[in-house]
């Protein structure tokens, strides 16, 4: 829930403005101790900063703005063209930050999100109050982004009377009184374009850190009579910053609740639900059972009435109605179950599609397959996909039965309704409806075993007497 000021005159500005939005990524990230940029630690399998910009896109931004400084590289990488990168060398605060997007913004009067990198799930809707609260009839010149958190700590104070900003101050040159304030600044802002720019040139540094405060563009504006306002997000968890691997570990708790209760509340049952673990974008239908510690990579979807069991790991995979999969399974990217068809424990599954109602119970490794409607892949059966330099292809016909403890040496194909004796390594490809035994000739030797122990434990009795 938001609290945003009501307006204060009758005045109405276009809310259809055109939008910008420069995300705040140049700090080093030192508490992480990582060489991975800090913007790019993953949260549910996702780069905290594509979290973010999931959410900014929603609002369809002309521009988008990423500024950097340590791991520019990294950032360029994982953008891939989506964010123009502007640069912050030396940096000299939040304030100076913003104005390298200046360049990249050249001639844009439309609205201005600024938000930051470290700061992954402003939902859209608030992005869309504050944009709202800026062309309210008061005509705001900014609008600050407010929370109140349990424990103020070092956050900076947001001095306003209803909804109005009287006064912006960090929590190192705030007053006693102005720290008993429990109004605090998420740092995040909306601001015109033709206005930012402006007003970041007149921000000074004579302050505690020496800094160009991104903040002070509040008390610039407040100094010229134009009223500044503050949107109040309910949520605290919206405006959570992470800075170290402590504080990326609780943002992941706090995703990950709010993901096994969305899952329980759209029908899924969830066993124990503290043990289940899923990625940003798992989906997962209707009447399905998740068992304890099962763990979701990305890219997976689970249709109705499938049921996982526990110990298993998804990733990549597609499960179709009424699956069944493990105990302590594994399927990897790629992988499609169709209707019905189940893989039990200790099956791992790669790039494969089986079939409906097809099988694979017990100790399996099915890569890069295709296996057909109804059939039956033994205990101990392994697609033998890779020769070193190349991947190869396995096709497994409908109703083919795979007897245990077989090798299929792609690339082979099995037809339909053929039997593959237990024990044989195939390598040449199987007819409709044959059966293909592939074993060395059994030799027997009668009483040989017994006369075998008879001399080793006497040879174990003569070494024992010295």
């Amino acid at each position: 829930m938001l609290a945003i000021a009501p307006p204060m005159t009758t005045a109405m500005t276009d809310p259809a403005s055109p939008l910008a939005i420069v995300v705040l990524a140049a700090g080093k990230g030192t508490r992480m101790k990582s060489d991975l940029h800090k913007v790019l630690h993953p949260i549910a399998g996702r780069p905290m900063l594509m979290h973010l910009l999931a959410s900014a896109a929603e609002l369809a931004p002309q521009h988008q703005v990423v500024v950097a400084g340590h791991g520019r590289d990294q950032l360029e990488k994982a953008l891939a063209g989506a964010a123009t990168i502007a640069v912050q060398d030396p940096q000299l605060g939040t304030g100076h930050a913003v104005q390298q997007a200046e360049a990249a913004l050249a001639g844009f009067e439309g609205d201005v999100l600024i938000l930051y990198g470290d700061v992954p799930f402003v939902r859209a809707e608030t992005m869309r109050a504050m944009l709202e609260r800026l062309h309210g009839a008061d005509n705001p010149a900014v609008v600050v982004l407010g929370f109140e958190p349990a424990d103020t700590l070092q956050y900076g104070r947001v001095i306003a009377q209803n909804g109005v900003v009287a006064k912006m101050v960090e929590h190192k040159d705030a007053s006693e009184a102005e720290r008993a304030c429990r109004l605090c600044n998420s740092g995040l802002m909306a601001v015109r374009g033709s206005e930012l720019f402006g007003l970041l040139a007149r921000v000074g540094n004579d302050n505690a850190q020496g800094e160009y405060y991104l903040t002070d563009i509040v008390n610039v504006a407040n100094g010229d009579g134009r009223v500044c306002a503050v949107v109040v997000t309910d949520d605290a968890d919206e405006v959570m910053g992470i800075n170290s691997r402590g504080e990326l570990a609780i943002a992941e708790a706090r995703w990950q609740d709010k993901r096994r209760a969305a899952a329980m509340a759209d029908g899924a049952t969830l066993v124990a639900p503290e043990t289940v673990w899923f990625a940003w974008d798992t989906k997962v239908g209707r009447d399905v059972t998740i068992e304890q510690n099962v763990v979701f990579g990305p890219g997976v979807t689970v249709a109705d009435k499938v049921v996982i069991h526990a110990f298993s790991h998804i990733e990549g995979g597609s499960l179709h109605e009424g699956v069944s999969v493990g105990p302590f399974a594994r399927i990897r990217p790629g992988s499609v179950l169709e209707e019905g068809s189940r893989i039990g424990n200790f099956v791992e599954m790669k790039a494969t599609r089986l079939g409906k109602g097809a099988k694979a119970n017990h100790l399996t490794y099915l890569g890069d397959a295709d296996v057909g409607e109804s059939a039956n892949i033994g205990a101990g059966t392994i697609t033998c996909n890779y020769d070193g330099y190349f991947k190869h292809k396995t096709v497994i016909g409908a109703r083919a039965f795979i007897g245990s403890n077989s090798s299929l040496i792609a690339p082979i194909k099995i037809g339909a309704d053929a039997i593959v004796a237990a024990g044989s390594a195939v390598s040449r490809d199987v007819s409709d409806g044959e059966l293909r035994l592939v074993r060395a000739e059994q030799l027997i030797k009668p009483g040989w075993a017994d006369q075998f122990h008879d001399a080793m434990k006497k040879k174990k009795a003569d070494k024992a007497k010295g």
